[in-house]
C-alpha cells in the first residue's frame, strides 16, 4: 500500500469526532469508520502507557485516507495521558472500572516498573462504570457495534486473545510475541472481562519494553496492516 509522503507524516489530516469528555473535561476523539465497524484500535487507557498512542497516531499519519471500515481512539484516558498516570485524574485504573461481571471494589495494585513489586495503589472505581471514560467508550461501541476490538497495551509483550481467534493467532505470528490466553493475573473489572461477558472479540496487544523508536518500527507497520486490511 502507498503511503503519505513523508513530509506530511507530522499531522493527521481528518479531524475526529468527540465521543465524550474526560474528568477534567478533555474531549474523547475518535476517528469514526465511513461505514460498518471491523476494527476498534485504541490506545491510551492507563496513561503511563504513552507509546500506545504514538504508535497508533503515528500509523494513522501514515495512511493516504482515512480506514473506512476502522474506528480510531489514540488516547482513551486523556488525563492520565497528561498527567503521566496509569489511572484517571480521580485515581481510577479504568482497565478495572468496566462493568464485568468479575468487578471488584477493593483497591488495585500496579508496578512502577517490570522489576518492582505490584504495591501502587489505585482505585477499581466507586461503582463499575463510575467514570466518564470508561462510560464514554462503552457508549461507543455500543453506537459503532464493531466485529472486534484491539485494546493497545505495554510492556508485557504479548499478544493476550482468550478466544485464540484467527486474528490473534496471525498478530503473534507477525510480532514474533507468544499468544495467550490471559496476563497470568486476575483482572476484574477489565476492558477484556467485559467484553468478553458480551461475546466481543477483543485482542490486548501488548507492546514489550522497548526504546520508543525500535517500536515505532516493528509495530507501527503491524498497525498499518491492521487499519488498511478489508474486511
Amino acid at each position: 500500500m502507498k503511503l503519505r509522503p513523508r513530509p506530511d507524516w507530522g499531522t493527521i489530516p481528518w479531524e475526529p469526532a468527540h465521543y465524550g469528555r474526560s474528568h477534567l473535561g478533555l474531549p474523547l476523539e475518535v476517528w469514526r469508520p465511513g461505514r460498518k465497524c471491523r476494527l476498534l484500535l485504541f490506545a491510551g487507557l492507563h496513561g503511563e502507557e504513552p507509546e500506545t498512542t504514538y504508535a497508533l497516531s503515528r500509523a494513522l499519519r501514515l495512511l493516504p485516507a482515512p480506514p473506512p471500515d476502522c474506528a480510531i481512539v489514540l488516547a482513551a484516558n486523556p488525563d492520565g495521558l497528561l498527567r503521566g498516570t496509569r489511572g484517571n485524574a480521580r485515581g481510577v485504573d479504568l482497565n478495572r472500572n468496566f462493568p464485568a461481571g468479575n468487578w471488584r471494589p477493593e483497591l488495585v495494585t500496579h508496578r512502577s516498573t517490570l522489576e518492582d513489586s505490584s504495591d501502587i495503589l489505585l482505585s477499581p472505581g466507586a461503582t463499575p462504570g463510575s467514570e466518564p471514560e470508561t462510560r464514554s467508550l462503552i457508549a461507543l461501541i455500543e453506537e459503532l457495534k464493531p466485529q472486534q476490538v484491539i485494546a493497545l497495551h505495554a510492556p508485557l509483550a504479548c499478544i493476550d486473545d482468550a478466544g485464540q481467534s484467527p486474528l490473534g493467532r496471525r498478530l503473534a505470528e507477525r510480532t514474533g510475541m507468544p499468544l495467550v490466553r490471559d496476563v497470568g493475573y486476575p483482572t476484574p473489572g477489565s476492558f477484556g472481562s467485559w467484553g468478553a461477558d458480551r461475546g466481543l472479540p477483543v485482542i490486548t496487544y501488548e507492546f514489550p519494553l522497548a526504546a520508543t523508536e525500535v517500536l515505532m518500527r516493528d509495530h507501527v507497520p503491524v498497525l498499518v496492516e491492521l487499519l488498511t486490511e478489508t474486511a
